[in-house]
């Protein structure tokens, strides 16, 4: 189950996620966060 949260972060670090959904990389930003979060958990 996946549970809605808020964050605040870097304008920078938005943008960087905007331009890789305009690119098709994520499908939206929770698409994103939630695929680089997993893999730097992964990582570990």
């Amino acid at each position: 189950m996946k549970e809605r949260i808020t964050i605040t972060i870097d304008k920078d670090l938005v943008d960087w996620i905007d331009k890789k959904i305009d690119d098709k990389t994520f499908a939206n930003r929770s698409h994103g966060f939630e695929y680089l979060i997993k893999r730097r958990m992964d990582a570990e």
